[in-house]
């Protein structure tokens, strides 16, 4: 029930607040001067794998805002003021990442060409709050093991200062989801808890279809897509056992397998397909959705409203 007068008893979550409401920063604060270290073919290819993260950044604020209306009538008082620092986190990234695309001259990757991309928002936004904040955790993941990589290998070049800045934000995100998803577990019904170990294994799945089409962008940057994601895998199952969704060994239950979670890699398919495409360009059909079935999403994907709305 909404309170008039919410409890405000300090905890993490306050302190969370406290912290991200004293970091602002926005796009007028990043040295636009500043080179970019890339060749116009390493341009495009940043524009292409940015293309995941920076939808990511939008369907976490679109969530964030659905989602912050529920903590208040749960009573979550301190949640709800954190949260309020997450929308602008989440609105300055989704501002200076706009910008950089224009430094890039590179548009991101459609929908229309990559719509693994719309299966992983439209995932982002089922079930309740709770449901919410453990994708939040497994897309903030992602986003700092990619942000990682740039903020050390390219420090002083324009995207590798975004990346740093960014992922200041970004520990404080994981702290959030951390602490929330610890306190809701132990209230959450068997069922609810294996539906979130099969939201993370969707969700690491539909990274993986994600990485199978922009693996070759990501070589063409010097990192391994393949690696990364194993990371973000290893990442994940951490954080499981830390807000007790799964046991000490990985598994709700005892003998479990430690890599549970991980999605299997099919590294070798995978660089045969990349053989066929040396000329660092990567080879989209024209139209990917045409004859598909196979996604839950195959009738969205098909509509006339989603193909116009998506084609460059």
């Amino acid at each position: 029930m909404f309170r008039l007068m919410p409890d405000l008893s300090d905890d993490l979550l306050l302190r969370l607040y406290h912290k991200g409401a004293h970091v602002n920063w926005t796009s007028d604060d990043i040295d636009w001067s500043a080179p970019l270290e890339l060749s116009d073919r390493e341009s495009e290819a940043l524009a292409r794998v940015l293309s995941p993260v920076y939808l990511g950044e939008q369907s976490a604020m679109l969530g964030a805002s659905n989602v912050l209306p529920q903590l208040a009538m749960a009573g979550e008082s301190t949640g709800q003021l954190y949260l309020s620092t997450f929308l602008l986190d989440e609105a300055r990234h989704f501002e200076a990442l706009t910008r950089l695309y224009r430094r890039l001259q590179h548009d991101p990757v459609s929908i229309r060409k990559l719509p693994a991309m719309l299966r992983y928002h439209h995932r982002l936004r089922q079930g309740d709050r709770v449901d919410w904040v453990f994708g939040i955790l497994v897309s903030d993941l992602f986003a700092k093991q990619f942000y990682q990589l740039f903020s050390k290998t390219r420090q002083d070049a324009l995207f590798g200062d975004m990346s740093q800045r960014i992922l200041v934000d970004e520990s404080r995100h994981q702290a959030f989801c951390d602490e929330y998803l610890s306190r809701a577990m132990p209230h959450l019904s068997p069922e609810r808890r294996k539906a979130l170990r099969d939201m993370r294994d969707e969700l690491l799945k539909i990274m993986q279809d994600m990485q199978d089409a922009l693996g070759v962008d990501a070589e063409v940057l010097g990192f391994s897509g393949d690696d990364m994601l194993g990371r973000v895998a290893n990442d994940i199952s951490v954080h499981a056992r830390r807000i007790g969704l799964d046991g000490p060994d990985g598994d709700p239950g005892s003998g479990g397998d430690p890599a549970h979670g991980r999605p299997p890699v099919d590294l070798a398919s995978r660089r045969a397909r990349r053989d066929g495409e040396r000329d660092g360009v990567q080879q989209v059909r024209e139209d990917p959705c045409d004859g598909c079935t196979t996604c839950a999403l195959a009738a969205i994907c098909q509509s006339r409203i989603v193909r116009s709305a998506t084609a460059r």
